[in-house]
């Protein structure tokens, strides 16, 4: 239990957690949930956390390959998704709270905003992993963040300017602003001390697993509050080609 076995022990003893607990999770769903989709989303977590398992033995089993390391990283994150939502599914507030069903008629659609943010951000991570795993270099990741940067933004300015009344849609937006600046920072950080200061390091130093560490678990929660977000504008925000107008017919006198 030296060196880096240590850890690499810690991370399989913590995966092999999370797999007994997904199992709690599915089997909770399946028998006590009534909604039908909800059922099928624990088995889909579970179907999810296996396959990382099974992603995570060929990454040892191959030596860390750059294409199954990103493939490791990218399902991680999108189980990481689904156990958020499950979470969010399962709460009082969603399941006690009504839709507010308000209009949006702007195109590109905040839906669709939603969608893109999610799309961008899931490149991004596959970039930043193959660049980790040496199967690629610094700079696709790097010129992809300006582009997560400007639609999270053109996002974020979309619902606060237009739904910022809905506290479903207004409080994931915040949170996502909050996490997007909060990784930029990280990024350079990281960056910094990966490039620029560790370039001829024989060993990662601690500056560059601390910085990289935090930039890999800020990100994690940017990408699963961006699908929080894009589920709340789902349930609340209903695109429209108009926005509704009231009858001005006067009402008949009996």
């Amino acid at each position: 239990m030296r060196g880096g076995i240590r850890y690499e022990w810690s991370h399989r003893a913590i995966a092999g957690s999370i797999v007994l607990l997904t199992i709690s999770i599915a089997a909770w769903t399946w028998w006590t949930d009534r909604r039908h989709w909800m059922k099928w989303l624990g088995i889909g977590a579970l179907c999810t956390v296996i396959t990382q398992a099974i992603l995570g033995g060929l990454t040892v089993l191959f030596l860390q390959p750059p294409w199954v390391s990103s493939a490791h990283a990218a399902v991680a994150q999108t189980f990481f998704c689904i156990a958020v939502l499950i979470a969010v599914f399962t709460g009082r507030r969603w399941v006690e709270e009504a839709p507010q069903r308000e209009f949006d008629t702007r195109r590109p659609s905040l839906r669709a905003l939603t969608l893109l943010s999610i799309l961008v951000l899931y490149v991004q991570l596959i970039l930043g992993a193959m660049f980790r795993h040496h199967g690629m270099s610094w700079w696709p990741h790097v010129l992809n963040a300006t582009v997560v940067a400007f639609v999270l933004t053109w996002t974020a300015i979309r619902a606060l300017s237009q739904f910022s009344r809905i506290e479903a849609v207004r409080r994931p937006t915040i949170i996502v602003l909050s996490l997007l600046i909060a990784q930029l920072c990280l990024g350079f950080l990281a960056f910094m001390t990966r490039i620029a200061w560790g370039r001829d390091a024989l060993q990662p130093e601690l500056p560059m697993v601390l910085s990289t560490v935090a930039h890999v678990a800020v990100g994690a929660l940017l990408m699963a509050s961006t699908v929080v977000l894009a589920v709340q504008v789902w349930r609340h925000v209903t695109v429209a080609l108009a926005q509704p107008v009231a009858s001005r017919e006067r009402p008949v006198a009996a």
